[in-house]
């Protein structure tokens, strides 16, 4: 199965590379490969700091290097007996507006009139990580949390302090980076701090 994964996400990758050329970076699904995710994505519902809905329907869409640094990640966690939940992968410049109206603190939304977020280029996602029962680990803060107890140098105990290590551990290992203000949220590779924003709809078919 490991092998077939691999051969799987080579082939999207020379897909990716070939089109790039004359087309937008185009987005995978993450649920297409043989990776066992859990899904919170609040943004399909109205339970969000928007008070409703801005997604279609429930998916992560990444650019392909980063949707497979994702199920390698993803496979380590459940290696050790943890998967990832994800609440938000590639997020439409016009959601993105929607935020920066409600909330405008670069702190926290990425002002979409600049340089707007990386999850507007496919290559940020927002996670953390459960037991594969689907127990929830304390992280010592709700997502979406804008306060100080979602900081990554805010204090806690002992068993939040070990699930934030955890969590922080892996995913720099796959090429992931968090932000300050943010436990859940993880950058891929500051090369893709150059690709363009994009406002593409969800293909919810």
């Amino acid at each position: 199965m490991r092998i077939y994964r691999t051969l799987l996400l080579l082939m999207i990758g020379a897909t990716f590379f070939a089109f790039q050329s004359d087309q937008e970076s185009p987005l995978i699904n993450v649920d297409q490969f043989a990776s066992e995710f859990a899904y919170d994505v609040r943004y399909a519902t109205d339970d969000n700091f928007l008070k409703q809905t801005v997604y279609d329907c429930v998916q992560c869409l990444l650019i392909p290097e980063v949707a497979k640094a994702l199920v390698s990640a993803n496979d380590e966690f459940c290696e050790l007996g943890y998967k990832i939940k994800l609440f938000d992968c590639y997020r439409p410049v016009s959601v993105q507006k929607k935020m920066w109206d409600i909330f405008p603190n670069p702190g926290y939304v990425g002002n979409p009139y600049k340089s707007g977020s990386i999850h507007n280029r496919g290559a940020a996602i927002d996670m953390t990580i459960v037991t594969l029962k689907d127990s929830i680990l304390d992280m010592g803060s709700d997502y979406d949390h804008f306060g100080k107890e979602a900081h990554i140098d805010h204090p806690h105990n002992e068993t939040i302090v070990a699930n934030r290590k955890l969590l922080w551990s892996i995913m720099k290992k796959h090429g992931f980076s968090p932000i300050r203000t943010e436990w859940w949220h993880f950058n891929y590779d500051e090369k893709n701090y150059g690709l363009k924003v994009l406002d593409l709809d969800f293909d919810c078919e």
